[in-house]
């Protein structure tokens, strides 16, 4: 699937992730998530080589990111996010786009993902762009108070 973006939304480019754009990465996941990726998660990311991407707009405003795993024949999307104030513009779905083009570029034929049970916004874009519901992780996420969060295992067949 591909998408076009809102045609209100300005121009952007994608550019790879580096260890200097995490001053701005983190402070977008600090506003976007209960329990955000540590400066760590990131840097260990980035160390190992993970394909990694940031999303600028005009005056390379950061609208958002992905960071990937890649495995034998599959890629593990391990983080995307939209800068919540540029949610609902096709970002995510732009940045799936490059994402699937990645996997492309490295021969991998399927993309898994997780993402929280109460996550339907994510979850309702996830299945829009052709990912199926392949099963659940039990406590998988943690919260701030209470049990942890399940998730909900997703795959897409990446087209040749």
């Amino acid at each position: 699937m591909s998408a076009q973006l809102d045609r209100q939304a300005p121009p952007w480019e994608a550019d790879a992730m580096r260890v200097p754009d995490l001053t701005e990465v983190m402070a977008v996941e600090r506003v976007a998530y209960p329990v955000p990726w540590t400066h760590g998660n990131f840097v260990d990311s980035l160390a190992a080589g993970y394909p990694a991407e940031v999303l600028r707009g005009p005056r390379a405003v950061l609208l958002g990111y992905w960071v990937a795993m890649p495995g034998v024949d599959e890629m593990h999307l391990l983080n995307i996010t939209v800068v919540p104030a540029w949610q609902g513009r096709g970002l995510a779905v732009a940045m799936l786009d490059r994402l699937v083009a990645a996997c492309r570029e490295r021969g991998l034929t399927q993309l898994w993902l997780e993402v929280r049970v109460g996550n339907e916004r994510a979850r309702d874009v996830y299945q829009r762009y052709g990912f199926a519901e392949v099963g659940r992780r039990r406590a998988y996420y943690p919260v701030q108070q209470g049990p942890r969060e399940d998730a909900v295992l997703m795959s897409f067949s990446v087209p040749a």
